[in-house]
């Protein structure tokens, strides 16, 4: 069911980790927000500068194995895909996100840390009616066997396929509906993952610094080398929906089915660029919002039903 208004958090909620790429320690606040003001990154680190860095898709200025963010003043954030990945799902329109560095924490690799964290401090609908970016004709990017492709539906829906050499890993499909409940149960613990091949490679560029088994799968042809294993037969598949799902909410919840075949950040950010560069393909809408008072406590709402 879509949500019909828009939604923030009932209390902040504090989380830290080491950050995946950059290996820092990072510490994340969330705070709760008003009407109408949308998802904002808040450097508390920066004094000097505009540290302030809404979440929107033209402000992507980096997609190499995240997400990354910057604002005019070249103030960045990144790695950020896991965390709006868990506030879709949560249906969270307005919020601060306070970082103490240019890195989220990685957490344990997914977005169920932060999930839980939604959870424990609840979800407060607020009055008035939330936005969606409903899909009105199909926009599809990339070419051969790799693309991304949007086209009308009533809900968002994922179906995402992935092809890997590594036996491990190997074709693997999953089609979703990422609903409060199925995204718990289904997408949110899946982890990030790395080929040990590419490894070194990363730490060479910069990145990756801050992984270990503890927030990440890694394998080698075909085997999986976490002691702990996995969380599911094909956690890399829902991992990679878990990514889109973040992508996607650069732009604000979506009304569209959505299909990608060994996509990435990049084709993912492609393909909302090319969706809302092409004004005749969607349109805002809203729903009904119920008569109701606001003020009742009711409206302060826990996310386990």
């Amino acid at each position: 069911m879509n949500i019909r208004r828009q939604s923030t958090l009932r209390a902040p909620a504090v989380t830290a980790s080491v950050a995946l790429h950059s290996g820092k320690h990072a510490r994340l606040a969330m705070r709760p927000a008003p009407v109408g003001s949308g998802l904002r990154f808040v450097r508390t680190d920066i004094q000097d500068r505009d540290n302030i860095i809404p979440v929107r898709p033209d402000l992507v200025t980096g997609v190499r194995n995240c997400t990354t963010l910057s604002n005019a003043a070249g103030i960045t954030v990144s790695t950020i895909e896991h965390l709006l990945a868990a506030l879709s799902a949560a249906g969270i329109d307005n919020l601060d996100i306070e970082l103490d560095g240019p890195e989220l924490p990685a957490l344990d690799g997914s977005a169920e840390p932060f999930f839980k964290l939604i959870e424990q401090v609840g979800v407060y609908r607020q009055p008035a009616p939330r936005r969606y970016v409903k899909v009105l004709k199909t926009v599809e990017v990339g070419s051969g066997d790799m693309f991304a492709r949007v086209e009308p539906s009533d809900r968002l829906e994922l179906d995402v396929t992935i092809d890997f050499a590594e036996e491990a890993i190997g074709r693997q499909r999953l089609e979703i509906v990422p609903d409060v409940r199925s995204f718990r149960d289904r997408m949110a613990s899946a982890r990030t993952f790395a080929r040990l091949h590419e490894v070194a490679a990363l730490q060479a560029a910069g990145l990756s610094k801050g992984g270990s088994y503890d927030n990440a799968i890694v394998v080698d042809e075909d085997k999986v080398l976490n002691p702990s294993g996995l969380r599911f037969d094909d956690e890399f598949v829902r991992h990679k929906a878990l990514d889109l799902m973040g992508d996607l909410y650069l732009g604000g919840p979506i009304l569209g089915r959505v299909t990608t075949v060994k996509s990435g950040h990049g084709l993912n950010h492609d393909l909302l660029m090319k969706l809302y560069g092409t004004p005749s393909a969607w349109e805002f809408t809203t729903m009904p919002m119920d008569e109701v008072d606001f003020s009742d406590a009711r409206y302060l709402t826990s996310l386990s039903a």
